[in-house]
């Protein structure tokens, strides 16, 4: 068996693992080893920002996992396209950048999770941006290696849902990551030059050439290696062999919501009872683990349209301006081809008694029907209306003591009759504006018809079409060692082990308002310093 050492060796490739190794290795006195499942990220469908809307639906370059059938959902399996690629899914996903509420840090702060306030990790989410939008100022950061940009191209469509908001007394706001979230506007990407900035691209392509950086894709990762209660390295599978690696210093685990529970059940760490039932030793009984999982649930509401010039869609003049497209990317890297599709996006309450908005609204610029699985003749626009602060909790746990079957993931969507109440009110706010005058010049008929004013209905109607929205987490919850459900503490290090923390969103002790790419290559970067300081202690 193949063995190397390395000071640090970080397991998972996605945006919490890219950030991470990169800053780490920042130091030349220090090694790092990046372990991912998936391969590198060089496929014009990654690079090429509207790529990710024809692979991700195939799981190209994704794990393409599946819920376990939801009662709230009445009995679907729910899809969940996990990236499978160096830069995770940040390299697969719509790009959308939103760091979330300010209330939402200070919260985790009040959790007892000293140093995660807004006014702590601010600077770490200005350090880590180079902001087009704005430049530099109070909330946002110039010269950092996530470039944040408007779209190059976006459709005239997102004019008509900026105008229809504001018909609903939902202002534009000029920074949804700044003073005030509530309100609507133009979509901010990680994008650069036109093309996808994925935590890959901003983090570790440019450093590939360093001596101390070692970057191993198509490493699928079986198990940590511990002695006693430390861990030591990762035992992997590639090229059909199984090999290791040793850290040193420290094992930095960012499987991400999924992963990371999977691969510290399948070592050992976890619910005791479960572990057995698996037939795994116990290492360190650690009953969160897996638990608390929690995601943002997203209504659709769909329209078709005539209006080709502004809209994705099947139809003859589609296909062929979509080639024309691609020309267009190629040689000057604009065009349809630099769209995310949710080209548009808003913050609004559906509670007016809660502090925060609790709804996030986004304007897709085609038809999105199941994860855009299931095809439509056609042109049309999407609606997202996705509920931001759930009550309902499901699980992670193992199908197998294999590191190759898929986790069994149980979100318990719409388990909470609180998630369903809200959600009505805000898919009853989304209708609104989507019958505004202002969508006048493009609305067709709705692909599924509602009444705005039967809350039963519309009940059906989430039950039947909504889903994820992408965002799980919480699945190693960060909280104090009484909180029995905590994972890790307020340092990422893992309860009961040595030598090993998570990074990534799974330690997020409650769901942001928003987008949760951001979010992760925030806790990474603060994880590297929190490592480094611990480092510089011990000499």
């Amino acid at each position: 068996m193949q063995t190397q050492e390395f000071d640090y060796v970080v397991i998972g490739g996605g945006a919490g693992g890219c950030v991470v190794a990169s800053r780490l290795s920042e130091d030349p006195e220090v090694s790092v080893c990046l372990l991912e499942a998936g391969g590198p990220d060089k496929s014009a469908f990654i690079q090429a920002p509207l790529g990710f809307a024809a692979t991700a639906p195939l799981g190209i370059y994704s794990w393409g996992f599946n819920t376990v059938p939801q009662p709230g959902l009445n009995g679907r399996r729910g899809f969940q396209p996990r990236g499978k690629v160096l830069g995770g899914s940040s390299s697969v996903n719509a790009m959308v950048y939103t760091r979330g509420n300010r209330l939402d840090y200070d919260q985790w702060a009040e959790l007892d999770n000293p140093g995660w306030s807004y006014q702590d990790v601010l600077p770490l989410f200005k350090r880590s941006e180079n902001n087009e939008c704005f430049g530099a100022d109070d909330y946002r950061g110039t010269g950092g290696p996530l470039n944040v940009s408007y779209l190059r191209s976006p459709s005239p469509i997102n004019k008509a849902f900026l105008d229809a908001c504001a018909d609903q007394d939902i202002p534009k706001t000029k920074d949804y990551n700044g003073a005030s979230q509530f309100g609507c506007s133009p979509a901010q990407v990680t994008q650069k030059n036109g093309e996808r900035c994925s935590a890959a691209k901003a983090y570790i392509t440019p450093h590939l050439a360093r001596p101390n950086l070692t970057v191993i894709t198509h490493a699928h990762t079986q198990r940590i290696l511990l002695e006693g209660k430390s861990a030591v390295g990762a035992e992997f599978f590639k090229d059909g062999q199984t090999q290791q690696v040793k850290a040193r210093k420290e094992v930095l685990l960012s499987g991400g919501a999924y992963g990371s529970p999977q691969l510290l059940m399948l070592s050992g760490i976890g619910p005791a009872a479960h572990l057995q039932q698996n037939g795994i030793e116990v290492v360190h009984e650690l009953p969160g683990v897996g638990q608390n999982l929690h995601d943002h649930v997203t209504a659709v509401l769909i329209y078709r349209t005539q209006r080709k010039e502004s809209t994705f869609g099947i139809s003859w003049s589609g296909m062929v301006k979509i080639f024309r497209s691609i020309f267009e990317w190629r040689n000057e890297r604009k065009g349809i081809i630099t769209s995310n599709v949710a080209e548009s996006q808003g913050f609004i309450f559906a509670d007016k008694t809660e502090k925060s908005p609790d709804i996030q609204l986004a304007l897709c610029t085609g038809i999105v029907d199941d994860h855009t699985r299931k095809n439509h003749m056609g042109h049309g626009y999407t609606l997202h209306v996705t509920l931001m602060r759930p009550k309902s909790r499901g699980s992670v746990t193992l199908q197998s003591a294999s590191a190759n079957d898929a986790p069994l993931i149980d979100p318990q969507f719409l388990s909470d009759p609180r998630d369903v109440a809200t959600l009505i009110k805000g898919t009853q706010i989304g209708y609104d504006i989507m019958q505004s005058e202002a969508f006048a010049p493009y609305r067709g008929n709705m692909l599924y018809p509602l009444e705005r004013n039967n809350p039963v209905q519309i009940e059906q109607f989430l039950r039947d079409h909504a889903d994820t929205e992408y965002h799980p987490c919480s699945t190693c919850k960060m909280g104090p060692e009484s909180d029995p459900m905590a994972v890790v503490d307020a340092t990422l290090k893992v309860y009961g082990i040595d030598k090993l923390r998570v990074v990534d969103a799974s330690i997020m002790p409650q769901l942001v308002t928003g987008n949760t790419n951001a979010p992760t290559i925030m806790i990474a970067e603060k994880a590297a310093d929190m490592i480094r300081a611990d480092a510089a202690s011990k000499g």
